[in-house]
């Protein structure tokens, strides 16, 4: 009977044991629950309070707690939806301080990408595909985000092989601000011959039926090309733009500062973003500056710009600091443009440059406009800092400004950037001109270009980015390869051991750095509560994955203000669906975006047709 009365009491102290600690456990669920948490995952916070976590939840698109499972799951509630990462990386949001994403939207479900393509025989045959599928009044076009060093050929393609893969299409292949190559049909749907006007410096060599446009000493003949091109209707540049944010989710990008860019009018061509960001669910935080389009106007432009715009201004119906405009850049007056085409001496800027930046400095000054400005060589940021250094400290300004490119930028000059309070926003342009670069300036200016640490170590403030669309891949994952191995996308070893960075750095700078460029790094850029709810989980764990993968990472998961924008693998279903691409020709439509190593075309054109 003891025996009895003793397993009885055993049984029925159990129950209260377990009775308490439900009772314990409810009582420290929190009185509003999450709307979304993310367990079991390898949490890179950037939050020096907490570096590492397993999970994380989200309320009213910003994140409330951050710590284990555990402590995470009392956030949870009965509709909670719960995310179990499955051990995967989470990394705070990505956010390209330097991409001309607006731009990129408009023309994006018009080009062929040849963004991370191995072979040029495999690009050619995209063109020969593609031409069967365009019809008679419209072009095939790749628009830049290529290197011929990443082709097993090594080469750049000539007008006799467009002419061969596509005879009756017209065909124009851009590389990078540099060349563009047009077959024999797109010469006569220009009407060109030799007698045809160019920009000064800029030239068409005419060859096998076809042309090869050199730009020099600026992209003038390029934006003059592609402009004549057809454009995508009202309808379709939305579905195009909807569809390129969605591809730059893909990776994990959950921002970007829009950097302007040529033959890209303000507030025309700006239609179809500001559409979409009037609907809920905008997937990607914009911030943008307004570029000035024609030489000689760009003083009036922005003293209208000036004083009719305000600055942060949330332009999104359902997503803080959805879409704004941001400052003046980085394009302030035309004559200070020494544009980064490495196949071309450097070129010389005119004696106007200091007379007319000065007076687009003053007025953007005066009215605390933040400023960003296209600087790819030491001469030049000598000159605009001549420009700027008395207009700042006479008119007191204290707007954020930022030098953008600066790969040969000197320690003199990086002291003078720091010393007025500027900064300095760099891509991996160098990934897709290197092998160029290097030939004309030597190996040893290549490997400091630009110079990474000396930047860090002066205390410039300074983010990251692609400069896509045009002068790389949009794809941030090469960016981030880039500054953390020093090579190209050809494999080509430019960047000495002493400029490159940590796989820590270089995630802070394309997070952390990149928000202080628009001035919301207390905002985002961490998970941490507080911040927005902008994040992705990885295919694959950046930080232990060897250096050669770390270009192929993806995102299986992407969120931004805790909604899910871009999902696959194991995920795949709970981002909303694009619908069919628009038009049915386009490009995207077949062969997607950025191409997967191992991916067929069959697979890239589901892929698209899903928006997954």
């Amino acid at each position: 009977m003891n025996a009895r009365l003793a397993v009885f009491a055993a049984m029925l102290l159990a129950s209260l044991a377990t009775t308490l600690a439900s009772c314990s456990s409810s009582a420290h669920r929190v009185d509003e629950p999450a709307d979304l948490i993310v367990v079991n995952a390898r949490v890179t916070t950037q939050d020096p309070s907490r570096p590492a976590a397993s999970a994380f939840a989200v309320k009213n698109g910003e994140f409330v707690a951050v710590g284990s499972d555990a402590e995470v799951e009392r956030w949870r509630g009965p509709d909670t939806k719960r995310i179990d990462a499955g051990g995967r990386r989470a990394i705070p949001g990505l956010v390209d301080s330097h991409l001309h994403v607006v731009r990129g939207g408009r023309f994006y479900n018009l080009e062929l990408r040849w963004d991370g393509v191995d072979s040029l025989e495999r690009g050619l045959a995209m063109i020969r595909e593609q031409a069967a599928r365009t019809p008679k009044d419209q072009w095939v076009r790749v628009i830049g985000g290529w290197s011929p060093y990443q082709f097993r050929e090594r080469r750049m393609p000539t007008p006799a092989e467009l002419h061969a893969a596509a005879p009756n299409t017209p065909t124009l292949v851009m590389f990078l601000y540099s060349r563009a190559f047009l077959n024999e049909a797109g010469v006569r749907a220009l009407g060109l011959g030799p007698n045809s006007p160019t920009p000064r410096g800029a030239r068409y060599e005419f060859v096998e039926g076809g042309a090869i446009l050199h730009a020099e000493p600026s992209p003038a003949l390029l934006y003059g090309t592609i402009g004549k091109l057809p454009q995508l209707s009202a309808e379709d540049q939305l579905d195009s733009t909807r569809r390129f944010l969605r591809e730059l989710n893909r990776f994990g990008l959950t921002s970007a500062i829009d950097a302007g860019g040529g033959g890209h009018a303000y507030p025309d061509d700006y239609r179809a973003l500001r559409e979409l960001a009037s609907q809920p669910g905008l997937p990607l935080r914009i911030s943008s500056y307004l570029f000035a389009q024609k030489q000689g106007e760009e003083l009036a432009d922005f003293e209208r710009w000036t004083r009719v715009e305000t600055l942060d201004v949330d332009l999104a119906a359902e997503r803080e600091h959805g879409y704004v405009i941001e400052g003046a850049g980085e394009n302030l007056v035309w004559s200070a443009g020494d544009f980064e085409n490495f196949l071309a001496p450097r070129p010389e800027l005119g004696r106007e440059m200091e007379s007319e930046l000065a007076a687009v400095t003053r007025v953007l000054a005066s009215k605390r406009w933040p400023i960003r400005i296209h600087a790819t060589y030491d001469e030049s940021i000598s000159r605009v800092l001549d420009v700027f250094e008395p207009i700042f400290r006479a008119s007191g300004y204290d707007a954020r400004w930022v030098i953008d490119h600066a790969e040969t930028i000197s320690e003199r000059n990086i002291a003078r950037i720091r010393a007025l309070g500027g900064a300095v926003a760099v891509q991996n342009r160098m990934a897709f001109a290197g092998e160029v670069f290097a030939e004309r300036y030597g190996r040893e200016a290549a490997a400091s270009a630009p110079p990474l640490r000396k930047l860090l170590d002066a205390g410039v403030p300074l983010g990251a980015g692609t400069d896509a669309t045009r002068v790389s891949s949009y794809n941030p994952w090469l960016a981030i390869a880039w500054l953390v191995t020093g090579r190209t996308v050809g494999g080509t070893q430019l960047a000495s051991p002493e400029n490159r960075l940590s796989r820590e750095e270089a995630l802070s700078l394309y997070t952390l750095g990149s928000a202080w460029i628009s001035g919301e790094e207390r905002i985002k850029g961490r998970i941490a509560p507080g911040q927005h709810a902008d994040f992705a989980l990885l295919d694959r764990d950046y930080f232990s994955v060897a250096e050669e993968q770390i270009a192929s990472i993806e995102a299986v998961l992407t969120v931004t203000g805790g909604d899910v924008v871009h999902a696959a693998g194991p995920f795949d279903g709970l981002a909303p669906q694009l619908g069919p691409v628009r038009p049915a020709w386009s490009p995207v439509a077949r062969f997607g975006g950025f191409a997967r190593a191992t991916q067929s075309s069959s697979t890239s054109a589901s892929t698209a047709a899903t928006g997954r």
